[in-house]
């Protein structure tokens, strides 16, 4: 059995941001060189998160309202976690979206469904932050 690990970095430009790292991915597993195999995908950091789904931009928009019902950023005050920073709700929204994806490996490709595609979920950026990439197969 093969292994293969690689770290991906992002440094998001916004505080919230969901960015398609399919591509990152595929590159990864085309590195590697495995063609039967799983691929892990996962955040390394305690307030993002990596999840599947389709990449469609209103998909995208009713995530951040969705979330934002959830676990509203504002008012800060709303938070015991809020005394030296204001990211609360961010590991409230990681927790909500995932840690990781597990992807099946089947003659070289990315084993998806129609329309899945992988996104790292950042809700506290601004910030240089990591994902994890490990690949085991044959």
């Amino acid at each position: 059995m093969k292994s293969y690990r690689k770290e991906l970095w992002f440094n998001s430009t916004k505080r919230r941001e969901l960015i398609n790292i399919t591509p990152n991915v595929n590159k990864c597993l085309n590195e590697s060189n495995i063609k039967e195999g799983l691929v892990l995908v996962n955040a390394m950091h305690i307030t993002s998160s990596v999840f599947i789904n389709d990449d469609e931009s209103g998909l995208h928009h009713d995530y951040e309202k969705w979330l934002e019902k959830l676990a509203p950023e504002k008012p800060y005050s709303q938070y015991k976690h809020n005394g030296f920073e204001d990211n609360a709700d961010a590991h409230l929204k990681r927790t909500i979206m995932g840690r990781e994806v597990v992807v099946a490996i089947t003659n070289g490709k990315l084993d998806f469904g129609p329309w899945e595609q992988i996104f790292y979920g950042e809700f506290d950026g601004k910030r240089r932050k990591r994902v994890l990439v490990k690949i085991i197969g044959e």
